[in-house]
C-alpha cells in the first residue's frame, strides 16, 4: 500500500485520500510518498488519447487508492465543458519552440487545472475520525491565480467551505474583481495587510494551531485544509500536462518516443515546476526543467548557490503571481534529491524560520542541478519580451509568460531538444501591462483595456472576465495579518 508522509518525518503513514484531505502534516512539512516512481507509466500507451484519458492513467500511478471509477468520474467532471479548448492544455508552435497553454479553464489560469479536481478529490475522502457531519474548510493564501481558481471549484461544492486571502493592492485589478465577485454560499475573501509571504506564513500558523483546530472540530464540526499546491491532490493533477505536452509533440512528429524535451517554467511557489519532476520520476523522458524567475529571483539565487535566503527585498512587479519569496513546494524537491532525508528537511525548514536561510550540502546542489535549469527577467525585459514574442511570433503573451520566454531566449539551444514554455495565464488577466508593452493605448479601466487589445491583435477575451466589468462586489474586508485566523473562525461556525 503507497503511504504518505511529512517531508520532514517518517511517523505519518496515510493514504492519498487521507493526505489530500488533511492538506498539510502536522510539523508543517508537506506530504510525499516513497514509492513515487516505483510506478512507471508508459508514455506509449497515452499516444491517441484525450486529455481527460491520460489524466486517469498518471493520476492512477499518483494517487492508488482512488479507483479507477473514481478518478474516472473526477476527471470527466473536471475537464469538460467549463474548458475553452477540447484539448485541455493545448500545445502550439512558437518561433523554434513550443508553448503549453495552461489558460483555457474557467479563470483563466493554470490553477484551473488542478483546482477544478481537487474539490472532486476532496469530495471522495471519509472524515478521519468517522464523524459523518464532519465539513472541511479550505484556507488560502493567494498571490493571484489560486485564489479565483479555488473559489471557482470549491463555491457551493457539499461538505466544504473555503476562506481566500489576498494580498491587498498587489494583484491586478481583474485579479481581484475575479475573487471579490464570487457567488457561492460557502465562500469568504478577504484582503491582507502585507504581501502574499506573510498572508501564506500566517495560513500555516492557522494550520498549525492546535487551539483552533479543536475548537472548530468541537464547535463547528469543521476540519481545515488547503488548496494551495501544498496540498498533494492540487500538485499531483498538474503532472498530466506534461505527459500531454509530451504526447502532443509526438503526435505532431515533432519527436519520436523516446526523445528527451525541455520544459521552461515561470514559477514563484515552486509547484507547477515540482509537477514536472514528478513527471520526470515517472517515467517522462524529461531533458531539463528550467526555473524562470521574475526580479524576486530567490529561487535563481537558491539553484546558483545553493543557499536560500529570504532575508532579501520584496518588489511587487507586473508578474504578481510570482512575487515570492518563500518557495513551499521546493521542500518536496529537497526531500527527493536528498535521498529522502526527513531528517536533513526538518533541520533545513527549522534554519529557514529561525535564521530565514538555510544551505544545502554541494553534492546535493549539483544533483539539483543536473536536472534544474534557472533564469530570470527583470520588469524592463518582461516588458521587451511581451513585445518581441508578438512581433516576431504574432502571439500575445501575459508577463508570467514573459519572464519564461525571456529565459529560454538567453539559454543556449540544442536543435536536437524540444523547448516547451508554460504559458500560465490568459495575457487578458494582464491587459494594461500587455498593452504598454505592444506600445497600445493604456489607458481607462482594465477592460477598456481589454477591448483595444482584442481589436489590436485579433483576439478575443475570454467571456467570464470580460463579463467582470457588470459583476457586483460582494467582499471588500481588510484585515491585517493578526486577524486572519478570527476571519477563518468565523467563515467556519457560518457554514
Amino acid at each position: 500500500m503507497t503511504t504518505f508522509h511529512s517531508t520532514r518525518s517518517t511517523t505519518d503513514s496515510l493514504t492519498s485520500k487521507q493526505a489530500i484531505r488533511q492538506g498539510i502534516a502536522a510539523d508543517g512539512g508537506l506530504f510525499v510518498t516513497d514509492a513515487l516512481g516505483e510506478t512507471r507509466v508508459d508514455v506509449a500507451q497515452l499516444v491517441g488519447k484525450s486529455y481527460q484519458d491520460i489524466a486517469v492513467t498518471v493520476l492512477g500511478a499518483l494517487l492508488p487508492d482512488f479507483s479507477e471509477a473514481e478518478l474516472r468520474e473526477c476527471v470527466e467532471a473536471a475537464y469538460g465543458p467549463q474548458w475553452g479548448d477540447g484539448a485541455i492544455t493545448p500545445l502550439k508552435p512558437l518561433g523554434e519552440d513550443w508553448v503549453l497553454e495552461l489558460f483555457h479553464g474557467p479563470t483563466s489560469a493554470f490553477k484551473d487545472v488542478a483546482l477544478q479536481i481537487l474539490p472532486r478529490f476532496m469530495a471522495r475522502t471519509a472524515p478521519a475520525d468517522g464523524g459523518a457531519d464532519e465539513k472541511i474548510m479550505i484556507v488560502t493564501a493567494t498571490s493571484g491565480d489560486t485564489g479565483k481558481a479555488a473559489l471557482a471549484g470549491f463555491a457551493d461544492a457539499p461538505g466544504t467551505g473555503i476562506t481566500v486571502f489576498y494580498p491587498q493592492g498587489k494583484v491586478s485589478q481583474v485579479q481581484e474583481l475575479q475573487m471579490t465577485t464570487q457567488t457561492g454560499s460557502n465562500v469568504t475573501v478577504c484582503a491582507v495587510e502585507g504581501n502574499f509571504d506573510d498572508a501564506q506564513s500566517a495560513v500555516k500558523r492557522i494550520f498549525g494551531d492546535r487551539d483552533l483546530a479543536a475548537r472548530l472540530a468541537g464547535d463547528a464540526h469543521v476540519r481545515l485544509s488547503s488548496a494551495n499546491s501544498i496540498n498533494v491532490g492540487r500538485l499531483v493533477p498538474q503532472v498530466v500536462y506534461y505527459f500531454s505536452a509530451y504526447v502532443q509533440l509526438v503526435e505532431r512528429g515533432a519527436i519520436a518516443l523516446g526523445d528527451e524535451v525541455e520544459f521552461c517554467v515561470p514559477t514563484g511557489n515552486f509547484g507547477d515546476i515540482l509537477a514536472g519532476y514528478y513527471a520526470k520520476l515517472l517515467g517522462l523522458p524529461v531533458k531539463h526543467l528550467i526555473v524562470a524567475s521574475d526580479r524576486n529571483n530567490v529561487l535563481f539565487e537558491f539553484l546558483t548557490t545553493g543557499t536560500y535566503n529570504r532575508q532579501r527585498p520584496f518588489f511587487q512587479t507586473i508578474s504578481p503571481s510570482m512575487d515570492i519569496l518563500i518557495s513551499s513546494n521546493l521542500e518536496r524537491m529537497l526531500y527527493y534529491m536528498s535521498d529522502k532525508d526527513s531528517r536533513l528537511i526538518s533541520m533545513l525548514m527549522n534554519d529557514l524560520n529561525q535564521w530565514g536561510a538555510y544551505e544545502i550540502p554541494d553534492e546535493m546542489l549539483a544533483r539539483i542541478r543536473h536536472v534544474f535549469g534557472c533564469g530570470w527577467a527583470d520588469e524592463d525585459q518582461v516588458r521587451e519580451s511581451i513585445r518581441d514574442c508578438w512581433e516576431r511570433n504574432r502571439y500575445v503573451i501575459d508577463p508570467h509568460t514573459a519572464c519564461g520566454y525571456f529565459v529560454l531566449r538567453q539559454m543556449p539551444r540544442d536543435p536536437s531538444v524540444p523547448r516547451v514554455l508554460l504559458s500560465t495565464a490568459s495575457p487578458y488577466k494582464f491587459p494594461r501591462v500587455v498593452n504598454e508593452s505592444l506600445g497600445f493605448e493604456a489607458t481607462g479601466t482594465d477592460f477598456a483595456c481589454m477591448d483595444v487589445l482584442a481589436r489590436e491583435t485579433g483576439t478575443t477575451a475570454p467571456a467570464a472576465l470580460r463579463g467582470l466589468e457588470n459583476a457586483a462586489v460582494r467582499f471588500d474586508d481588510v484585515v491585517a495579518i493578526d486577524g486572519m485566523a478570527g476571519v477563518v473562525e468565523r467563515a467556519a461556525h457560518a457554514l
